[in-house]
């Protein structure tokens, strides 16, 4: 059954507009949605202001909106609530602006999936010294936010933001977060975004976007100096978009979308996965002997070492079940259309679809369904992943998204985690939780989302 619910007579229902300024201001409200959706089932519409919204958390409704009635769909208030800071990119486009720039970042993720992890090297070994010497309680998810910088920017920029001085790196690392917390607040506020609009929002979007200029003229004199070949050689991802666009604020825009996918989404995967590997000792300990059995050694890991290890993989797999790396999305329809499920007392019946009709659906709650993945689906639990029982799992497991807009950094993301995991697992064998913490069952530990969701307690550690 489709239930319908009055956001002007009842209390708000969680459909995205009505939820997600609340959601980023609170703890736990991503688990409360899950609770509250539950009681009024996988797929419901919500009406505000005379506007009709849909919800919905069916495997088979998401595969139609993202693959199969995906023609039907566009981004609608997601490009003027992003547009500020992701300017012209792939995240604020659609029709054949679109799949131009998703062909020619596809181009330049598949040459960094034909190389090995050497990518990954300077960059994980500067993490892991980060700690060294560290004494008492550490918090690893800002080294994280800062490694997955660096790589991220080595990937678009032929160079880490490293090379930057500390102050110019703390200033684009914080106009860069604050630019992205005011978009999340941004996007539910639909046709009224440009209502939040202020100075410092401003401020920060212009900073970022200086800073990849100022990479970008690097690249272009580059070329000037030392010709053309050899700067294509040093700066592929940058002169692949110059022989396409021919117009540096298209690169640039297109440089500051993949960097915010790249960076934040990966950081917050492994920083769920170290915090609840302390919190299940024994799944450490597992994953440890998975490492040394496949590594010994070596240090240099390669994919033939991550291809090996499975408890990795059902491990990040877990992760990206409870926190998937965009946790709720939305839709708009260019049409009128139909969901295939949802309708009719039994809810196995078509939903139709206005057009102008808003749509969030919603990884995060699907993949806690207990119908889909057991009833232990709330609690971390790798092995889950072990069994082949969910190898046709499909549309119920989309860390990545699906179909046509499917995350094409899906193996650049897996593979900086794997190889910075396995690394910290071998530096550092005593990694443990620190003495006293209070440990909470999954998904009611407190959490910051903001386009994607990180743990607002960081991921306190102990290392010596």
């Amino acid at each position: 059954m489709i239930y319908a619910v009055d956001i002007g007579k009842k209390q708000p229902s969680l459909t995205y507009t009505a939820s997600h300024v609340g959601t980023v201001l609170t703890n736990h409200a991503l688990m409360l949605q899950v609770e509250f959706t539950e009681s009024l089932g996988i797929t419901f519409a919500a009406y505000m202001f005379g506007l009709v919204g849909y919800f919905t958390s069916d495997p088979r409704n998401i595969r139609a909106i993202t693959e199969t009635r995906f023609q039907d769909m566009g981004l609608g208030v997601r490009r003027p609530a992003c547009y500020p800071f992701f300017g012209e990119g792939i995240f604020t486009q659609d029709g054949p602006a679109w799949k131009h720039s998703r062909e020619i970042l596809r181009r330049q993720f598949a040459r960094v999936q034909a190389k090995d992890l050497e990518t990954f090297t300077d960059q994980v070994e500067t993490l892991i010294s980060t700690f060294r010497g560290s004494k008492g309680v550490v918090d690893l998810q800002p080294a994280f936010f800062r490694f997955t910088l660096a790589t991220t920017t080595t990937l678009l920029f032929g160079e880490s933001i490293e090379t930057l001085s500390e102050i110019e790196q703390k200033e684009f690392a914080e106009h860069f977060d604050s630019a992205t917390w005011v978009t999340a607040v941004r996007l539910p506020l639909a046709h009224l975004s440009f209502l939040y609009n202020t100075l410092s929002y401003r401020k920060s979007c212009k900073i970022v976007r200086r800073y990849a200029d100022r990479f970008i003229e690097k690249a272009l004199q580059y070329a000037r100096d030392c010709g053309q070949e050899e700067a294509t050689a040093k700066y592929p991802f940058i002169f692949d978009l110059q022989t396409e666009y021919q117009d540096r604020s298209l690169i640039r825009d297109q440089l500051v979308n993949v960097l915010l996918a790249g960076r934040d989404t990966t950081a917050c995967t492994m920083s769920w996965t170290i915090f609840h590997l302390v919190r299940h000792p024994e799944m450490l300990q597992r994953l440890r002997e998975e490492i040394n059995e496949v590594t010994g050694s070596e240090t240099v890991i390669t994919r033939s070492h991550t291809r090996k290890m499975s408890y990795l993989s059902a491990v990040l797999n877990e992760t990206l079940r409870l926190y998937p790396q965009v946790p709720m999305n939305t839709r708009s329809t260019v049409r009128t259309t139909l969901l295939p499920k949802g309708g009719g007392p039994d809810g196995e019946s078509p939903v139709f679809v206005p057009k102008n009709a808003g749509i969030t659906f919603s990884p995060y709650h699907m993949h806690r369904r207990k119908e889909l993945f057991g009833e232990d689906a709330h609690d971390y639990k790798p092995e889950r992943w072990l069994d082949g029982k969910l190898a046709n799992i499909g549309c119920a497991y989309i860390p990545f998204l699906h179909g046509f807009r499917t995350c094409l950094g899906k193996d650049f993301a897996l593979s900086e985690a794997s190889y910075a995991l396995v690394r910290l697992l071998q530096e550092y064998p005593d990694l443990r939780i620190p003495p006293g913490t209070e440990i909470v069952p999954t998904g009611q530990e407190k959490q910051m989302l903001t386009l994607v969701v990180s743990s607002l307690e960081g991921c306190k550690v102990m290392l010596d």
